[in-house]
């Protein structure tokens, strides 16, 4: 059969044939991951359940994600960003995990050992899907500076979200104390984004 009868009957049969990406799609596909990798890096976290996580490969790559910066021995905002993810993650249920990814990053890494975010993680009680960051000082500093993060003192770190789907190129920030309601619209947009 011709490629024109065969395209004739699949569309009278209210059918479309499947094509896949050019090799020309593969190539900035696989450009815009270099680059994706190339500035965010593949530097080392350790998550509050004490596994490594790489910023790029593991955390952002293909993924839609939330990320907020805290830091344990916080007593002025960062319980109220920690309550507005835990809303966030209510508000979006099973999707955290496995659409979109809640990652909290300590900007005190040089108190904040793997050992006091795992016990700060679990006064939280993050569910599957928002992880708690911290490790080793050089790493995190890396990953505060290329998320916009860094600061020389914990204190004055920003009230901001980034929301980001790293496979549409769409990012955005949110602030963190805003109304839930509209920070999970913010999250779904972004999640949602077909690019």
């Amino acid at each position: 059969m011709k490629l024109r009868a065969l395209l004739t009957v699949l569309a009278a049969l209210g059918l479309a044939l499947v094509t896949w990406p050019s090799g020309a799609d593969d190539a900035a596909r696989a450009k815009k991951v270099e680059a994706g990798r190339a500035y965010f890096t593949d530097v080392v976290l350790i998550d509050h359940e004490g596994h490594e996580q790489r910023l790029w490969t593991d955390l952002i790559q293909d993924k839609t994600v939330v990320i907020s910066p805290f830091f344990t021995h916080c007593n002025g905002v960062c319980p109220k960003l920690a309550a507005s993810l835990g809303k966030i993650q209510d508000g979006l249920g099973d999707r955290v995990g496995k659409d979109v990814l809640i990652l909290s990053i300590t900007v005190d890494p040089s108190r904040d050992t793997p050992d006091q975010v795992r016990q700060y993680a679990q006064d939280v009680k993050p569910k599957p899907g928002w992880l708690f960051l911290s490790g080793d000082k050089a790493n995190v500093d890396l990953a505060l500076k290329r998320l916009g993060y860094y600061v020389d003192e914990p204190e004055a770190h920003t009230n901001l979200l980034i929301v980001g789907n790293e496979r549409t190129g769409l990012w955005k920030k949110a602030f963190g104390l805003a109304p839930s309601e509209e920070l999970i619209s913010v999250v779904r947009s972004v999640m949602e984004d077909q690019g």
